[in-house]
């Protein structure tokens, strides 16, 4: 094997290892959105995990239920999509730029 194909081997199996270490922290890493004016409150992980959702009472309305499903869903779908931001420049760092699909 040439000494540059060495290298190149090298640092790809850095870059592996670095890459699976992020997996591991991505359940540590948590993103927290609250929608409604502070109605909805909901903490999810880098592993598409829901760690925690808080619904004020002021927030139900049973004449209304379809106005709170809506900001569960975004509070969830905002807090997802922000984690999933903070992942993604993490994986940028290891990776140099290159896109690989389905990591983050």
């Amino acid at each position: 094997m040439s000494k540059g194909l060495a290298q190149i081997m090298k640092q790809a199996q850095m870059m592996q290892q670095k890459m699976g270490k992020l997996q591991e922290q991505a359940a540590e890493k948590t993103a927290e959105v609250t929608t409604g004016g502070g109605a909805v409150t909901a903490v999810v992980n880098g592993k598409n995990q829901v760690l925690s959702l808080v619904i004020k009472k002021e927030a139900v309305d049973p004449e209304d239920v379809e106005m709170l499903q809506d900001l569960v869903i975004t509070a969830i779908n905002e807090a997802l999509k922000k984690v999933h931001q903070e992942m993604s420049e993490e994986m940028s760092k290891i990776t140099g730029g290159l896109s690989i699909p389905g990591l983050f």
